[in-house]
């Protein structure tokens, strides 16, 4: 293979300077590299991909780290104890329920990184093991003696008062008792189904008549608060004072006595399901998409199962009845410290101590929108005609920018029709009742409600069903795929002509989730992006298979392959001495497509910085195979959920934003979006902020060509590296200063 002999000199992208990659091999097609180029036999062909599930375990893991991290502000720390619990059960939901259904049905069929199913799972058993048993002890270990240092504590019943006793069998009679069923095991009793993620009391009772041993099971209501307060709504909102809580299940134990009176409770165990809930609606043979999806939730609450926590102090005998009668592999028990199920653990990482948590920050308008900072709503349809917007949230508002966009539409008599995606969104947005009020001034309003959008298909039920009855045209999109991206357009009349003002974002159209999760959003009247986003919401609404596009890449027709065509073009821009590099800051990164592209670019000399907060199945730094491409992964106070993708392009930056992650789900099954940045000091500001984000300075995790992730957070001397997301808030804080002045 011929190596190329220039070294062309550092060449600037955007704000930073770049170092020149380091030029190994000409254009290597990836299905013909030769192994021997590979160093000492270490990696081969089927090495070059790391394995999803455990990359996604990994993720996982980070997320424990920050628990762990004692810099941290301790109530954050139990949030992510919380995010943690959450995540996992997810994982077992989705990703090993399709492994074990692969299984079941003969489809053995090897992942990209060479394991079998089987492999597979067999993996994912060592490492969530570990995983949830490392959960269990920072909890038991390192947070709980934190919190009882800030004196907040989760007590037993044997630690109350007298009168505290009295309180919460008082409470149990009136708020719990008339809602338990306890169901009992025997000849006229079949064992009980255990719905998916509840959490229960196994129950052993004797007859003192015959004496003979019963088991029962009780259900702990879900509808009820996991952790009771003892000290009131505002307990431990002021340093100092005393805030004591007490899991559920512990009261409803302590009154068995009530539920089966007569009987002699001899012992109790707290156990725990995970079920396969992932939805299978085959749209095809549905004539009714929303009734089909209703019955298919119904289903799921029957899924089979995937996981069994149990206590750690069970009896023998009661856990084999367990695993015996739900069906559960052994290796699928997880035997834990009690409390299970820490997802509740959220009850106390939102207690109101401001010096136990991140400083208070709120959200400022855009300066795009609002540059007096005055109270008074900005006319976002004038900001827009002057200019394209970038909003940052949580930095920027999205109340005072995308909110107010559709707010202004759905009350401007001049607004003639208004069409919008929704993937995700609150129970009380204000988005949704922007639409419903647009429809009811006259106005033509189209919804496309992706009601298939993951455990948020009954909500979006919901919605669906509450717009249509307000007169807004709802749709589903198109048979066979999700619609994710995220959209919206306005058509306007001025004067003699119709003009069309659009969002295209990273994230969902959720004022809550905008708050904390870090996202991306252009708002534009350019007439570029308005007839794209015509074109494709007729495809979405209508039949327009054959329509293109001049601003957008969309999938799955052309985002995989628009990204490839531009990573190519780097590696002929490197080829010719010019400035080359790849930036891609996504969710996920698993498309064999996309990092191949993106290996023959490292192999060309071109730089490929990669920044992933979840999956990732690049093996970086691989000598002749990746040597060029380095991975970080940034987890901390907001969720970083933005999709950014950046090229030098021979010295004038190309920068996309949009909804697609680079999974075969979003380029092959989903509708996505990407939207080319027109204006120079919006990509500027972004090829920035991608620098400093890759910045050595930057606390961020490292990812090695052994599939390792290291965190890098402190300098040799012991001292924090930069946070981005701090030092996005103080530079927001100081941009508002600087406009003040």
């Amino acid at each position: 293979m011929a190596t190329e002999s220039v070294t062309p000199a550092p060449v600037r992208f955007g704000s930073s300077e770049v170092a020149p990659a380091r030029a190994t091999q000409d254009r290597i097609d990836i299905p013909e590299f030769a192994p021997s180029l590979l160093p000492d036999g270490n990696f081969s062909l089927d090495d070059r991909f790391l394995d999803r599930e455990m990359s996604w375990l990994d993720f996982n893991a980070r997320v424990l780290e920050l628990a762990e991290d004692p810099d941290l502000f301790l109530l954050e720390r139990v949030n992510f104890l919380s995010i943690f619990a959450s995540n996992l059960d997810e994982f077992f939901m989705v990703r090993v329920a399709g492994l074990k259904r692969r299984i079941a049905a003969g489809l053995a069929v090897p992942s990209a990184a060479g394991l079998s199913p089987i492999e597979q799972l067999e993996q994912i058993m060592v490492e969530a093991h570990k995983l949830q048993v490392r959960h269990a002890r920072i909890f038991a270990e390192i947070i709980r003696p934190e919190l009882a240092y800030e004196h907040i504590y989760m007590v037993r019943w044997e630690e109350l008062t007298d009168g505290e006793r009295d309180w919460l069998t008082k409470m149990f009679r009136e708020k719990v008792f008339p809602i338990l069923t306890p169901l009992a095991v025997d000849p006229a009793h079949p064992f009980p189904y255990i719905s998916g993620l509840s959490l229960n009391l196994a129950v052993v009772v004797r007859n003192p008549v015959s004496e003979k041993e019963l088991f029962a099971r009780v259900k702990v209501p879900d509808q009820l608060p996991r952790m009771i307060s003892l000290d009131g709504p505002r307990a431990g909102s002021i340093p100092g004072r005393t805030a004591r809580f007490i899991p559920l299940e512990d009261v409803i134990a302590q009154h068995l006595d009530l539920l089966f009176q007569g009987m002699e409770i001899l012992e109790h165990h707290s156990f725990r399901v995970t079920r396969n809930e992932d939805l299978e609606v085959e749209e095809d043979d549905a004539e009714n998409l929303l009734q089909a999806l209703e019955k298919e939730l119904l289903r799921r609450r029957f899924g089979p199962p995937v996981r069994l926590e149990v206590t750690t102090d069970i009896n023998p005998s009661i856990r084999e009845l367990l695993v015996r009668e739900l069906g559960v592999e052994e290796s699928e028990v997880y035997a834990l410290p009690t409390p299970l199920d820490l997802r509740g653990l959220s009850v106390i990482s939102n207690i109101d101590r401001n010096d136990l948590h991140y400083p208070k920050q709120l959200a400022h308008t855009s300066r795009h929108l609002n540059e007096s900072e005055t109270s008074k709503a900005a006319n976002v349809f004038a900001a827009m005609r002057r200019r394209d917007i970038l909003l940052h949230h949580p930095y920027d508002s999205f109340s005072t920018s995308v909110q107010a966009f559709l707010e202004q539409a759905a009350s401007d008599p001049k607004v003639q029709a208004i069409k919008q995606t929704l993937y995700r969104t609150s129970g009380d947005s204000p988005i949704v009742d922007a639409l419903i009020d647009a429809a009811e001034a006259g106005k033509q309003v189209l919804a496309l409600v992706e009601i298939k959008a993951r455990f948020d298909e009954q909500a979006n039920i919901d919605w669906a069903r509450k717009l249509e009855q307000s007169g807004v045209h709802v749709v589903y999109g198109i048979v066979g795929l999700k619609t994710h991206c995220k959209l919206s357009l306005v058509v306007r009349q001025e004067g003699d002509r119709l003009r069309r003002y659009s969002h295209i974002g990273t994230g969902n159209y959720h004022p809550r989730t905008a708050r904390y999760y870090e996202d991306l959003g252009l708002l534009t009247s350019s007439d570029q992006v308005g007839e794209d986003l015509s074109k494709l919401f007729n495809q979405l609404s209508g039949y327009a298979p054959k329509s293109t596009f001049k601003r957008l890449l969309v999938a799955p027709r052309s985002v995989r392959s628009g990204l490839i065509d531009r990573i190519e073009k780097e590696i002929t821009n490197r080829k010719a001495g010019l400035p080359a590099r790849v930036v891609i800051k996504v969710n996920s990164m698993v498309d064999e497509a996309i990092i191949d592209a993106l290996y023959r670019a490292s192999q060309a000399g071109v730089q490929v910085d990669v920044i992933v907060r979840g999956i990732c199945a690049v093996r970086p730094g691989v000598p002749g195979l990746s040597e060029n491409i380095r991975v970080r992964s940034i987890l901390g106070r907001f969720l970083e959920h933005s999709r950014v993708f950046a090229f030098a392009n021979g010295g004038d930056p190309v920068v996309y934003i949009g909804s697609a992650d680079m999974m075969h789900r979003n380029l092959d099954r989903r509708v996505e979006a990407l939207v080319q940045l027109s204006s120079r000091e919006d990509v500027a500001d972004l090829v920035a902020l991608m620098d400093r984000y890759m910045d050595p300075g930057t606390a961020s995790w490292h990812l090695d060509n052994q599939g390792r992730w290291t965190r890098h957070h402190k300098d040799a001397e012991g001292n924090p590296l930069s946070d981005v997301q701090s030092w996005l808030l103080a530079s927001r804080a100081r941009q508002r200063a600087v406009t003040r002045r």
